[in-house]
């Protein structure tokens, strides 16, 4: 068996994945193509499970370090700081992978397969899913990915260290109650337009392992069996050469629910012939009746196999153990010291500070004795994480972080408030029995800081346990419950009122921001959110997150929920003024582009340059955003084509340059073709998009660039 060429180190991977698959009988290829593969002893072939997570964190298999949810990485912008996460879950991974090895166990959650980053567009905030996601811009979705995968997949000549996976493959974005059986329908345009793009950055910049189908249909194409997807653009157009695998017990769907087959014969055959390799589910075992009865060829499943065993190859698990440098991290690594300090300094920066009037933030404890810490969320450990999550081994609540940033210097005073959505605490009591305690707070307190928003068992995935809307999804943007009603009756106490707002999505909270002075938006921020969230309330360090996702004003302007065409939708489409646009977020520093100028052409490509100033008091960062209008009819708004993240200490500058290649000025016509039409670009540089509400709240624009293209329409 030493001898066997799938264990010659001299060849490629594939060379060797393709021996190993050649000494197969088609039943044990078959079985391999399971996502619990079992081990084949006469070929030395360990058993090995392909489901793991990784979307903040080593998910689903004890302590790991929990940061913050995707949705809240994705505010901070920063493509170094998400690479950076991405390297220390990768990490963890291979700690406590080589743990496990070590000790036999080969369970699920317990491999080095991680299906993640999720890219799918959050198109609208009632989507349960939407925090897994990193906003709902295509740009920005698919510059965080592929910076994830860049820090899952390592940059080691040879192996990877873990491999990552692409999710959901594609046009998938709720309802979740109807996603065994949904079809999205989407024009060419907006297909290519929105829903790709994120994608194929994943596939062609970050090199991305695997790629994971959705459950729905898309034009009527099963997305786990698609042509279309799988066969025409993933693997033609953009020459992906890892490995497809469906979401889990997504291929029952076929005949079950979406009928574009008849059994389930024919659904493995749909599924096996349009190049999805890894069945998350059983389904894949009817492929030797399919092979039987003609319906799939001997040679695709070989293709499928051999796939899947490269990318096993290419984490080294068929290598002598301590070839592969991977095999030296130890479980030692794992929750560390370390990681404990970078998960709250990463938590402190996807907090977005949404209103700060009269600079009540930061808050001064000489000023303030008595603090009152009122709402649902201020001691709740679900908030801190989201989904997809993992074990830590310390949860800090925004209270408990509160009360060791105070100390001694000030009373902290605590009430729930009320239940996060229902009308009472105790089953057995009146509607809001926590009012009188509420009022006593209030009026014990200097200043009140309420903790209020969403957790995971309200906004999450069809079928998660306690999700209290069944489907996962929200049924509107608002505050549930009574929070609102808290909300008010501390406003008319007379102190002043902090927000701080715990959740995944969007929330219209347009009264809040009409009667609140200072409102902060810090996601599910990690399981050292509470000191993250701490830090920034009382100046240790300054906020710097902008919001991945528009804040709308109302539920009544949002299109119909199953209606997947974005017009009316998001920044880049939208026609109603938002209540707090994409890409706005304050600063405790005012750190404002004093110039900017732009060279080249639309047709080469042309170069952003801004000088920015920290006139402020506190040492910050801020990001440059980039944005681009086409003058192509139905074309979106100006939307985000370039991003800088960049610190200055106070009274300090900083240059900013940002490239644009002539892709950045292209848009997609109605046929799905991206072109360049004649006309007058414009090109908008600065610290937000260049809409009139973040132009309001931020209190200066964008420099406004206007580039003309004169040659012939083309494709590009």
């Amino acid at each position: 068996m030493n001898n066997a060429a799938w264990l010659d180190e001299t060849k490629s991977f594939r060379e060797r994945a393709e021996a190993l698959v050649g000494e197969m009988t088609l039943e044990e290829k078959v079985f391999q193509t399971l996502f619990n593969a079992p081990a084949i002893e006469r070929l030395g072939v360990p058993a090995y499970n392909y489901w793991n997570e990784a979307l903040h964190g080593v998910a689903r298999a004890g302590v790991a370090t929990v940061f913050p949810q995707a949705i809240g990485l994705a505010a901070s912008f920063d493509e170094k700081m998400i690479s950076e996460v991405a390297d220390i879950i990768s990490t963890e991974a291979r700690g406590k992978f080589n743990m496990q090895r070590d000790f036999g166990d080969t369970d699920i959650y317990k491999g080095l397969t991680f299906w993640s980053p999720n890219v799918n567009i959050f198109r609208d905030p009632r989507w349960g899913r939407g925090h897994e996601t990193f906003g709902e811009d295509p740009f920005l979705s698919g510059k965080l990915g592929v910076s994830f995968i860049r820090g899952m997949q390592g940059n080691d000549d040879k192996y990877m260290k873990v491999a990552a996976c692409a999710k959901h493959f594609a046009v998938h974005s709720g309802p979740e109650d109807q996603r065994h059986r949904f079809n999205a329908v989407v024009s060419k345009q907006d297909l290519r337009e929105t829903y790709l793009p994120a994608f194929q950055a994943c596939v062609t910049e970050g090199h991305v392992e695997a790629v994971m189908g959705a459950y729905n249909r898309t034009n009527g194409e099963a997305c786990c069996g698609s042509k279309t997807l799988l066969r025409d653009i993933l693997r033609g157009e953009w020459g992906f050469d890892g490995h497809v695998t469906s979401d889990c017990w997504a291929l029952r769907d076929f005949h079950e629910f979406h009928m574009v087959t008849k059994n389930q014969e024919e659904t493995v055959a749909l599924a096996m012939n349009s190049g999805c390799d890894l069945n998350c589910g059983d389904m894949y075992v009817h492929l030797l009746q399919a092979v039987r009865d003609g319906l799939v060829e001997e040679s695709t499943i070989d293709r499928a196999v051999t796939r899947l065993f490269t990318t096993r190859m290419k984490l080294g698990l068929f290598d002598r153990k301590g070839e592969v440098p991977f095999d030296a991290i130890s479980y030692a690594s794992v929750d560390t010291a370390e990681s404990r300090a970078k998960n709250r300094e990463v938590s402190r920066k996807t907090v977005v500070l949404l209103k700060n009037e009269r600079k009540i933030l930061p808050l001064n404890t000489e000023r303030y004795h008595t603090i009152g810490v009122i709402g649902p969320n201020a001691d709740n450990r679900k908030a801190l994480v989201g989904n997809y999550e993992g074990t830590s081994s310390e949860y800090v609540t925004v209270l408990q972080g509160i009360r060791e940033a105070v100390g001694d210097r000030a009373r902290i005073v605590y009430s729930e408030g009320c239940h996060l959505f229902k009308d009472r605490v105790q089953g057995l009591g009146r509607p809001n029995d926590r009012a009188a305690e509420v009022r006593a707070v209030a009026d014990m307190s200097d200043i009140v800081i309420a903790v209020m928003g969403l957790d995971p068992g309200l906004e999450g995935e069809e079928g998660d346990q306690g999700n209290e809307f069944a489907s996962g999804d929200k049924p509107d943007c608002s505050l549930p419950g009574l929070q609102e009603t808290i909300l008010k009756e501390l406003v008319d106490c007379g102190k002043p009122v902090v927000l701080v707002l715990l959740g995944g999505s969007a929330l219209a909270v347009s009264w809040e921001d009409e009667h609140i002075p200072a409102i902060l938006d810090a996601w599910y921020p990690g399981a050292q959110g509470g000191r993250a969230v701490a830090d920034i309330l009382f100046g240790k360090a300054n906020p710097e997150g902008k919001l991945p996702v528009t804040f709308y004003r109302t539920n009544e302007e949002l299109p119909d929920f199953t209606d997947y065409s974005m017009k009316g939708r998001t920044y880049r489409y939208m026609k109603n003024e938002a209540l707090y646009p994409f890409g706005y977020g304050l600063s405790y520093s005012e750190i404002l582009p004093l110039q900017a100028s732009v060279t080249g052409s639309v047709s080469e490509g042309v170069t952003c340059s801004a000088t920015l100033m920290n006139i402020g008091s506190f040492d910050g960062a801020q990001t440059v955003q980039v944005y681009v209008k086409s003058p192509l009819a139905g074309a979106p708004n100006a939307q985000l084509k370039g991003l800088k993240k960049v610190y200055t200490e106070r009274a300090k500058q900083v240059e900013v340059s940002i490239s644009l290649a002539p892709e950045a000025f292209g848009v997609y016509n109605e046929n799905g073709e991206r072109v360049l039409v004649p006309g007058e670009y414009e090109v908008y540089v600065g610290i937000s998009q260049p809409d009139a509400r973040s132009c309001k709240l931020l209190g200066v624009a964008p420099k406004r660039f206007v580039l003309r293209y004169d040659g012939a329409e083309c494709k590009i």
